[in-house]
């Protein structure tokens, strides 16, 4: 076969040897070399067809990365081609570090590159780069016409090195010069971690990048410390990461040699058994752990593991249900491929996939097992955010108004509360602003209105729909001031990171999480 691949390859343009290099050679049985050689054929005959015969110039390397990525869309979400440009971006997922300044930024219409958030530490926040300044130039070289990922990409390079930005100050528009010093990046999965309530110590984990389990150690360490005698592990909206990060937490709260998770694939030498191989940090603190539909991955494995165990009690609602484990794989020209390989089961053998990628519906539908996934010990439902709050998300106005704020105001406490002028100034702003301010129930009316014209019916019932529209539709200002429950705490953690960055923000939407408060209350009642 792979002399056969020699001969088929000759005379071939290098750009496309990528096709054929990536696509694995099966020996196991005639019959598949046969099926992989007939399409690896038609693949060729196709392309060197266009190469003689195609009318205009053709981007084989557009082409082919474009024919990997549609091939491997065919299998599962998580079978994924990654380029030699996309390799940093690749590093940051799965290790969290990366070189540059360390702050979000985005696109000012007319006027440049908007810094958002410096991040805690970093060297835009030591340069004294801050939430509302603008970018104008990176390097001497003008941001103007450039996207937010092209100047963020400026802004990336070798950690030592400096990067000259001209800067326009937000608070005193003044037009400065700023030299930063690149650094080693680093974005901690651990959003926060503090004393929840008496004696209950808290840790949001946003995700399982390389190195968080020493992280994670540390902070049950210091919550102990501080008096914590339970913990709470927030995996909620944690949408998982490197598989041994999540063994390596749970080794912290059982036996060492205690099996965590198993994994069984096509190939013999992955079909394996984890077990924890550190001696605990503690084995009988009380643990409470929660998750979401959002939740998925590591954050199954450590929850399913802790939960199989009888080590913690799960709050929530049933996680997303990803039982799928993703190896990386070398590809040619400093490529990888990321690819599924096994599935994972937890300590009693289940496996907590939902959706079976390999059977698909004609139509390309996949079902999902309504049995996959995590479910909670204790069901506590979330409260979804209505269209409007999405609305405003989506567009950020909620950061647009922090930062203006933030430029009004020299100084806040930790401990922020928006008063209502306040919030009634919000309301004015957002209210100019451009976002789809339309309720659940306008939309359906909405929906509901096409279908009556669509079908000629909207005459016969013209004179109900039009009294409907009366009680239902509301303007923005309207619709943002019947929200504000919802709205206000998403606000204030907003102006709280432009003072005090993203870790301040947490505590603030403690205070208004009922979920987790009707969570760990719940939780208390059966101890």
């Amino acid at each position: 076969m792979f002399a056969q691949m020699k001969r088929m390859m000759k005379g071939i343009p290098a750009a496309l040897v990528l096709l054929f290099t990536v696509l694995p050679v099966q020996t196991k049985a005639q019959s598949q070399d046969f099926k992989l050689g007939k399409s690896l054929e038609l693949e060729y005959a196709v392309l060197r067809e266009l190469a003689q015969s195609y009318v205009d110039t053709v981007n084989y390397d557009k082409m082919i990365v474009a024919g990997v990525r549609a091939m491997l869309a065919t299998l599962d979400p998580y079978t994924v081609y990654i380029s030699e440009e996309e390799g940093e971006d690749f590093e940051l997922l799965t290790t969290g570090n990366y070189g540059g300044v360390g702050s979000l930024i985005r696109k000012a219409p007319g006027e440049g590159v908007r810094i958002i958030e410096p991040y805690e530490n970093s060297p835009a926040a030591k340069a004294g780069l801050q939430p509302g300044d603008v970018i104008l130039e990176i390097d001497g070289i003008p941001v103007y016409d450039e996207t937010s990922e092209q100047s963020s990409g400026r802004m990336k390079g070798q950690p030592g090195t400096d990067v000259k930005f001209k800067v326009v100050k937000g608070r005193t528009k003044d037009t400065v010069d700023v030299v930063v010093t690149r650094e080693r990046i680093h974005v901690s999965d651990i959003a926060y971690a503090g004393i929840y309530h008496d004696d209950i110590g808290y840790i949001q984990l946003n995700g399982f990048t390389a190195k968080i389990s020493e992280e994670f150690k540390e902070q049950v360490l210091k919550l102990k410390e501080a008096g914590a005698k339970r913990l709470v592990i927030d995996l909620r909206d944690n949408g998982g990461g490197v598989m041994d990060e999540a063994i390596d937490i749970v080794s912290l709260f059982v036996p060492k040699g205690t099996l965590v998770v198993s994994s069984k694939g096509r190939v013999p030498e992955l079909n394996r058994e984890y077990r924890t191989a550190s001696t605990p940090v503690d084995t009988l603190m009380p643990l409470l752990v929660m998750v979401n539909g959002n939740s998925a991955s590591a954050s199954e494995i450590t929850a399913g593991a802790l939960q199989d165990l009888g080590r913690a009690t799960i709050a929530g609602t049933r996680s997303f249900g990803k039982g799928l484990i993703q190896s990386v794989r070398p590809m040619p020209y400093n490529s990888q491929i990321k690819l599924t390989t096994a599935k994972y089961y937890t300590p009693s053998g289940r496996c907590v996939q939902a959706i079976d990628y390999s059977n698909r519906h004609e139509d390309g539908t996949l079902d999902k097992d309504a049995n996959g996934g995590i479910a909670p010990d204790i069901e506590v439902p979330g409260h979804p955010f209505s269209r409007p709050t999405v609305s405003l998300v989506y567009y950020d106005i909620l950061g647009s108004y922090a930062i203006e704020y933030f430029l009004k105001h020299e100084t806040i406490d930790r401990d922020f509360h928006l008063t209502d002028a306040e919030y009634e100034d919000f309301v004015k702003y957002a209210a100019t602003q451009d976002f789809d301010a339309r309720t659940a129930a306008q939309t359906a009316l909405d929906q509901l209105i096409k279908a009556a014209q669509s079908e000629d019916l909207y005459d016969n019932y013209k004179e109900e729909i039009e009294a409907l529209q009366k009680k239902v539709n509301m303007d923005k200002e309207t619709v943002l001031r019947a929200k504000k429950a919802e709205i206000l705490p998403l606000v204030e953690q907003e102006i709280v990171t432009c003072y005090y960055f993203n870790r301040a923000s947490v505590p603030v939407a403690l205070r208004y999480d009922t979920q987790l408060r009707d969570a760990v209350d719940k939780w208390l009642e059966n101890k």
